[in-house]
């Protein structure tokens, strides 16, 4: 009788994470997931790092007795920053992959230095932030835009349905214009920016909404791709690599759903941004 294959744990404060889990399914198809939105101690954005941090460790605690995962992913650029090295070293045996604003590749892009980072004030006030620009700038120039309020209202927009969803999309579409524009110039010109960094995981959501607010000249980098190929070399290191469900019984569901908070937004936010698989 076959045994239950091993999932991995992705968990974010929110509906965020589900941009990093869309192309964690497509580089690992043969993977079973658990997605936790900790949506009853949501928004991370805007919290302590203490705060953060202890979330952080609970979270990935359950996912370990409740669900037996064999990797984590941090799909939360706040908790990354500032949980990431102490969950490592509280569990030493777990492969744990986080993500950060992509600053190095979106420096090797920029043509005119100059690189706009969209986040959380939770990120960019982080030490590991700090430390990131200062080990990959170089001649780059970044400059951080915390975006107050974007996350809750992505958030928000999940909560409904598209055909409900007007006023909560507005008010999304409003806020990235404010924030972008708050940047400067940004185009191909001397001292403008042409890079924009979306730095919190909850953004790539409304990826037509950044398009249009900077322009079809701008450069838009999301890290999820990025964060997906990295825990498929993890996982390949440690020979723990699922081959098109192996190990799976029959039926067995590819995505499995965890809220601190109402289910039903989450389940909304999955059938709209995200493939169950």
């Amino acid at each position: 009788m076959p045994t239950e294959q091993p999932s991995i744990g992705v968990f974010d404060s929110g509906i965020g994470g589900l941009s990093v889990l869309r192309e964690l399914q497509a580089a690992l198809p043969g993977e079973r997931f658990v997605y936790w939105a900790d949506s009853g101690h949501a928004p991370y954005g805007e919290r302590s790092t203490a705060f953060v941090r202890e979330r952080s460790h609970a979270v990935v605690q359950a996912l370990r007795e409740q669900h037996r995962v064999k990797a984590v992913v941090v799909a939360c650029n706040t908790a990354t920053a500032a949980a990431i090295d102490s969950l490592r070293a509280a569990h030493p045996d777990l492969p744990i992959v986080g993500i950060e604003p992509a600053l190095k590749p979106a420096a090797a892009l920029s043509r005119t230095g100059h690189v706009g980072v969209l986040a959380t004030r939770g990120t960019l006030a982080s030490d590991r932030f700090r430390q990131l620009a200062q080990r990959v700038g170089g001649d780059c120039h970044f400059h951080p835009q915390p975006c107050d309020g974007l996350a809750d209202a992505i958030e928000r927009l999940a909560a409904h349905s598209q055909d409900d969803a007007a006023e909560d999309g507005e008010a999304v579409r409003s806020l990235i214009r404010t924030y972008v524009q708050a940047l400067g110039p940004i185009g191909g010109g001397a001292g403008a920016i042409d890079t924009l960094v979306l730095g919190c995981t909850h953004y790539p959501l409304a990826w037509s909404d950044w398009v249009s607010a900077a322009g079809a000249t701008a450069q838009l980098i999301d890290p999820a791709a990025a964060v997906a190929r990295q825990l498929r070399r993890v996982l390949a290191a440690r020979g723990a690599l699922s081959q098109d469900g192996s190990g799976a019984s029959a039926g067995e569901p590819r995505l499995q759903l965890v809220s601190t908070g109402e289910m039903a937004p989450l389940q909304a936010a999955v059938d709209r941004w995200a493939s169950p698989g």
